[in-house]
């Protein structure tokens, strides 16, 4: 069975992607890291590990089935840490991430440093 994929579809899909992708962008640079690197698969991961200040080992820790929920979940706490905001603002970015990383990227929040410190 074939589908046919039309400009509806198209718009749609290109829309999520622009919500998806400029957030991250704005993020890494308010951090003071390459916009451009959001986009590149792994290496991207790498860059997000160095704004929250963990090892790049966590890397490895990410693609442990179960437990990456664990570190995913404390390295998004650590994000929003990172720009000044607290625990409730972590749980609205596992939740809501197409609500809440607009909201970090385009608000006032500044980046802070790694973890909050």
């Amino acid at each position: 069975m074939f589908f046919i994929v039309g400009p509806a579809q198209i718009l749609l899909i290109i829309i999520l992607i622009s919500v998806l992708i400029i957030p991250n962008w704005i993020i890494y640079s308010k951090a003071n890291q390459p916009g451009w690197a959001s986009i590149i698969p792994i290496y991207s991961t790498l860059v997000w590990l160095k704004i929250i200040g963990k090892p790049w080992y966590w890397l490895i820790l990410f693609l442990i089935p179960y437990l990456n929920l664990i570190f995913i979940i404390w390295a998004t706490n650590l994000l929003s840490k990172s720009f000044g905001k607290g625990e409730g603002f972590t749980v609205g970015l596992v939740i809501l991430p197409l609500i809440f990383y607009p909201i970090l990227a385009f608000g006032k929040s500044k980046y802070i440093g790694p973890s909050g410190s």
